[in-house]
């Protein structure tokens, strides 16, 4: 009966006050700031509750990288200006957003640390541009990434599955014999495909997440891009790229294989 009793009262000492707050040990070390608004992993995650360092530092987020948690709108604009200017959305998903022909930044937000994401932009993937930016720059977008995920939750979708081989039959497809010299891509059905980096980027060309560079800021639709084919110099006089002769079936296929199925996107 003692050894029964003995067991339940160390049971009740070892259950969490299911109410109280996680202890906030971070602030033996660090001083508090903005203490009304949250506590510390709530920002910059880590665990507040351990003592050593490697774990109360583990997934921690620097404050640079968490500055989207003040909710200052000037520089969320900014950082959504940014993200639109680069493009992110032609290939990513974020903030619920965008082509799912590479990885859900959504996800990767929940899955990855802020080094990690600035990593993949200083130093991208193949077929993804490389954009160099500065510091600050790499430390906006980190932030509006972050913003995005948190308002939109983990990506539950399957992940994306790229391929990057550049070998063998891909040679034979018509954007690696009319377009890959210069131009790279991601499409729905060959993956990665290009090796020029002459010319600028092509996925998600026929979307709408896709910079509007046609003539007088349009969207690139398969019509302008016919158009655009047969004398590039007809819509943009400074143009360097030459005409590009193709068949009729030639201008089907390349269709197909720029086009992104509706589901794809958001």
């Amino acid at each position: 009966m003692v050894s029964r009793l003995l067991t339940f009262t160390l049971l009740l000492v070892s259950v969490p006050s299911w109410g109280a707050p996680s202890r906030q040990l971070c602030l033996s070390c660090h001083l508090s700031h903005y203490a009304a608004r949250c506590g510390c992993s709530d920002c910059h995650r880590g665990n507040p509750a351990a003592k050593r360092k490697n774990i109360a530092h583990s997934g921690l987020r620097a404050g640079k990288y968490v500055r989207f948690t003040l909710g200052v709108e000037a520089e969320r604009r900014d950082g959504e200006r940014l993200m639109d200017k680069l493009a992110c959305r032609r290939c990513h998903v974020s903030g619920g957003r965008g082509n799912r022909l590479a990885v859900s930044l959504d996800g990767a937000a929940d899955r990855k640390t802020a080094g990690e994401l600035v990593f993949s932009i200083r130093q991208p993937v193949a077929t993804m541009p490389n954009f160099a930016l500065n510091d600050e720059q790499r430390t906006t977008l980190v932030n509006v990434i972050y913003a995005g995920s948190s308002e939109h939750g983990t990506d539950k979708a399957a992940p994306v599955k790229v391929h990057f081989n550049n070998s063998g039959t891909k040679n034979a497809d018509i954007f690696m014999t009319k377009c890959g010299s210069c131009h790279r891509m991601l499409s729905q059905r060959l993956g990665a495909a290009g090796t020029g980096e002459i010319g600028p980027n092509l996925s998600g060309l026929f979307s709408g997440f896709y910079p509007k560079t046609f003539r007088n800021g349009e969207t690139w639709t398969p019509g302008n891009l016919n158009d655009w084919l047969k004398n590039p110099r007809e819509i943009k006089p400074q143009a360097r790229m030459l005409a590009v002769a193709l068949t009729e079936k030639e201008i089907k296929e390349l269709y197909m294989i720029l086009l992104i199925s509706p589901d794809s996107n958001r």
